[in-house]
């Protein structure tokens, strides 16, 4: 057992067994020193201030696929808006049919998330945008391209300067991604049944939930699962007590270790957040599990080492779903017409 791994093992004992000196503390106490509930507007970000025109290119963006190749696949594609910001698949389908290495996270509430990616390689919204632009199992296209496609289209170098308007040259890659944060950090999922429930209306959950929240705390699912979005927010080692089986962890996907080169950081991933987590199937990062309660039954022998029976899987996934918040209704945006400067698509995929 590395560092890394015992020093996630003894967190999660210390939590398990540290907990019973709070016994006295009502379930309601307890949930508040651990969790938030999700605001109800998006919060400022630093270095890129929201204004009317940056959120309206923004979601633009998002819904525009001729920043890909193809001119066949946008952020909607992977991250559905009328799917919880996922896309209902183990691993996303990408420029010339090809699959992507991960399941694709939602975007709802990532804002919220210390950095974006299973393996956290991005630190925010801004800088995740740029990856599967030029991802060639995602959208295989360049930043030069992606300049040429949005200058051919005055539609959008209007948008440009009015959502840059300090800028000699607003119409940048960097930029692209600075609007798409701007609209991406707007989809949240506000006043879930919990929501409520950390607000003082304790009858927001029904029995079998409250016991279900219990169980989350005090058997030590809290220890990677905390904060506003109930994750997000840390890397641990999946199998800390059991490696889980070969399917669902893969041996060629080391995690984290790709980013850092650190021996410690061999199948860590950043822990998944759950708000939403019912509406957003399959799970981990391979993508190979359905079942919610088979997940959770899963995580208990992996990360905690021990067999949840029955009741107490069923209970927890009855609370999980108490975690599913109001959904934003997001319309498709009209895009702007293209012209004879802008890029034909590519279908072909080289070397495929």
């Amino acid at each position: 057992m590395n560092l890394r791994t015992l020093t996630s093992f003894l967190a999660v004992t210390a939590l398990t067994t540290g907990l019973a000196w709070g016994g006295q503390e009502t379930l309601l106490e307890q949930s508040r020193s651990y969790f938030e509930p999700i605001p109800t507007s998006a919060p400022e970000l630093k270095g890129n201030p929201a204004t009317p025109e940056k959120l309206l290119l923004g979601h633009m963006l998002y819904f525009e696929p001729r920043l890909s190749a193809s001119s066949l696949i946008s952020c909607q594609t992977c991250h559905n808006v009328g799917l919880a910001g996922a896309d209902m698949q183990e691993t996303s389908v990408g420029h010339g049919w090809q699959k992507g290495p991960r399941n694709a996270p939602t975007t709802y509430n990532a804002v919220f998330n210390t950095a974006q990616f299973w393996d956290g390689r991005a630190k925010d919204l801004m800088e995740q945008a740029k990856g599967p632009v030029q991802a060639s199992v995602e959208m295989n296209n360049t930043p030069e391209q992606v300049l040429v496609t949005l200058n051919s289209m005055p539609e959008y170098v209007e948008l440009f300067k009015k959502s840059f308007p300090k800028e000699k040259e607003p119409v940048t890659f960097d930029n692209m991604a600075r609007a798409i944060e701007i609209f991406e950090a707007t989809l949240l999922t506000p006043n879930a049944p919990f929501d409520l429930f950390l607000k003082g209306d304790e009858k927001a959950l029904s029995a079998e939930e409250t016991q279900g929240l219990d169980f989350f705390i005090n058997k030590g699912c809290v220890g990677c699962h905390s904060g506003v979005n109930m994750g997000g927010t840390g890397y641990f080692p999946f199998g800390v007590v059991e490696k889980p089986a070969g399917e669902i962890l893969p041996e060629g996907d080391t995690g984290r270790f790709q980013v850092t080169n650190t021996a410690g950081d061999e199948y860590a991933f950043r822990s998944p957040p759950l708000r939403n987590v019912a509406l957003t199937p399959p799970y981990f990062h391979s993508g190979k599990v359905w079942s919610l309660n088979e997940s959770v039954r899963i995580m208990g022998s992996a990360q905690l080492g021990i067999a949840l029976n029955k009741e107490e899987a069923s209970a927890i996934t009855a609370f999980l779903k108490t975690l599913t918040g109001e959904q934003p209704v997001v319309t498709h945006p009209v895009l702007p017409p293209q012209t004879d400067q802008t890029p034909r698509p590519v279908l072909t995929t080289p070397g495929v």
